[in-house]
């Protein structure tokens, strides 16, 4: 089997390219379960047997299946047991973040081989950028020996930008001025000669969390990332809402107050203004007079340092921490209005702070809400930690291929010739 001559750019609305085939709900049934075997598929689906075993035949070709042995007999012959490879490929995250970078390689259950992370000014530096993601996507593959190569079935890019399932390859001049609309990354990859799926960054944060964390489960939910940046993925019925044209999900550009401070968009007083790191680090310096003796009194007034002094009840600390509740409460309470989610899930570096952010920022949005039932909606943090994007990104493309496993050919190249 040839490998594509060169990558495939695309972005993923969590449903399949074409409709799915009976293979594709097999694939999936035998990866939902582990190790199943062909009689035990035939009742689930209530595929013929024979059926069952002409696409079972079709899948171990592929490398993505593999008899495992036999199970216990309900009665009769014992059956042989078909297993998911995890190990059969491994796929690539990369979270391009506005000031770092951050790639992780994944099995194919999500498991994490290898990880890097760099801070970067991403924003203003797109060459850097570019070559970073290079680096460490190498520094990744070679991390999991020789074979990771002809084994990658794919790469997931978060890019914190809107992208229009359109025009993937493409990224907004107004969150991203300095790269003059593209991101140029299938360019930077194409050696690599396998698919690559781009998406906001926001969005793939709710897939990770779907697929993996605080939303299993869940159809109606929002994910929340609190970054340089402020994003939203909007999860309905089980699917990324997009809007129009791609740009559903822009909370951070939601006014609070719109006789407030000038946004990088043009507005005044959007939520970025208030929570975002930019804006957390002028309101320490502010408030530095207030708390002479505060942790923060002196040294950069960085996120990872708030978080540090929120976390030994730094005055200071828990002041911005306490008004940063209240900004993205209000915030929240009008797209549980709008929206009703079952759950609003939190990530980023100061989510990582629990009750302590949620406890308040819950208070006023519940205070806010006119909807009673939106006072049933959860308000967590997220459990996946700082590799969430990226594993988000990774997820795009395991979704894509156990949707549709014949974008991903060369899994079956790697167990051949290895």
């Amino acid at each position: 089997m040839t490998r594509s001559p060169g990558p495939r750019v695309g972005a993923s609305d969590f449903r399949p390219a074409r409709p799915p085939s009976l293979a594709d709900a097999v694939l999936r049934l035998i990866w939902d379960e582990e190790r199943i075997s062909r009689a035990d598929i035939a009742r689930r689906t209530g595929l013929s047997r024979s059926t069952v075993s002409e696409i079972v035949e079709t899948l171990l070709a592929t490398g993505l299946v593999s008899e495992a042995g036999v199970g216990d007999s309900r009665g009769g012959r014992r059956p042989i047991v078909l297993e998911f490879q995890d190990a059969a490929g491994v796929v690539l995250g990369v979270d391009m973040g506005a000031a770092h970078v951050a790639v992780i390689l994944t099995d194919l259950r999500g498991r994490i081989l290898a990880a890097e992370r760099t801070a970067h000014p991403v924003q203003g530096d797109p060459d850097g950028a570019r070559a970073f993601i290079r680096r460490l996507v190498e520094t990744c593959l070679a991390a999991v020996g020789p074979l990771s190569a002809r084994r990658l079935i794919g790469v997931g890019i978060g890019v914190p930008s809107p992208v229009d399932v359109r025009h993937p390859d493409r990224l907004s001049p107004v969150a991203m001025p300095a790269w003059e609309g593209r991101h140029g990354l299938d360019t930077l990859l194409a050696n690599l000669g396998v698919p690559i799926l781009v998406d906001n960054d926001a969005n793939l944060g709710a897939l990770a969390e779907r697929w993996w964390g605080a939303a299993q489960g869940l159809d109606h939910f929002a994910y929340i990332k609190i970054a340089t940046g402020i994003g939203a993925g909007h999860v309905i019925d089980g699917r990324i809402h997009r809007g129009a044209s791609g740009v559903g999900g822009e909370i951070g550009h939601v006014a609070i107050d719109p006789r407030g401070e000038t946004c990088n968009c043009g507005n005044r007083g959007c939520l970025t203004t208030f929570v975002g790191a930019p804006a957390l680090a002028a309101r320490i310096q502010a408030l530095r007079p207030v708390y002479p003796q505060s942790l923060l009194a002196d040294g950069p007034p960085t996120v990872a340092r708030l978080e540090e002094a929120a976390r030994a009840d730094d005055p200071l600390a828990l002041q911005v921490i306490h008004e940063v509740a209240e900004h993205l409460g209000v915030a929240i309470a009008g797209m549980l209005n709008l929206l009703n989610p079952a759950a609003v899930i939190l990530g980023g570096r100061i989510a990582g702070l629990g009750e302590k952010l949620i406890a308040p920022l819950r208070a006023t949005a519940l205070r806010r809400t006119f909807v009673p039932a939106a006072a049933a909606t959860e308000i967590r943090a997220s459990t996946l930690g700082s590799h969430g994007i990226a594993l988000g990104a990774a997820t795009l493309v395991l979704d894509a291929a156990l949707r549709d496993p014949r974008l991903f050919r060369p899994v079956a190249r790697a167990r051949t010739g290895g």
